[in-house]
């Protein structure tokens, strides 16, 4: 089974559903995860409740939201991979320094004690400022991968960096294998 879990950075979640849907599709088996944003806040872009029939209407599985129900995510029920999209720079933060006060960052922690593959689609506007040591933390730790980044908006959002979630599958593919997939900048 792959965890995919999705993480508040709101405006990306309808990129983000594209793969899972597309790896649910292929017959995968996918657990969804929600951070609490996701699981409870109302946006311009979906509201909660609709957003999280999708995802169980996609899957087929309920999605787990608390950090006890993520927690087992480790050694008693292990995952063969955890796919975090998207990830915000928050929670990019909490990996890189082991903060688990959320569903998506125990999943996280969890499942990084058994050395299998973390597959992070950033998106966030302070990657190339204050997230950019985090990053660096996270390329350098032990069966982390990063879905290639690019900059969404050069001359309004500088410091903005966003995977590019139709490569997803492909980076999946790769972490699993053990590789980064390359190029990593976009």
């Amino acid at each position: 089974m792959i965890g995919y879990a999705f993480s508040g950075s709101h405006c990306s979640l309808s990129a983000a559903l594209e793969p899972f849907a597309a790896l649910c599709a292929s017959g995968r088996e996918i657990q969804p995860i929600f951070s609490d944003s996701v699981y409870r806040t109302n946006t311009r872009f979906w509201t909660a409740e609709d957003f999280r029939a999708r995802v169980e209407a996609i899957c087929g599985r309920t999605v787990v939201y608390t950090i006890v129900a993520a927690e087992p995510f480790g050694p008693t029920a292990p995952l063969e991979a955890l796919i975090i999209a998207p990830c915000t720079g928050n929670t990019l933060a909490k990996l890189a320094h082991g903060i688990t006060d959320t569903a998506v960052c125990m999943a996280a922690k969890a499942h990084l004690r058994c050395d299998r593959p973390l597959v992070i689609a950033l998106a966030s506007n302070d990657a190339m400022s204050a997230n950019l040591e985090n990053i660096a933390a996270l390329l350098k730790r032990k069966s982390v991968y990063f879905v290639p980044l690019r900059q969404d908006d050069p001359q309004k959002k500088p410091h903005s960096l966003v995977a590019d979630f139709s490569r997803i599958p492909e980076a999946l593919e790769a972490a699993l294998a053990g590789h980064q997939l390359r190029p990593l900048f976009l």
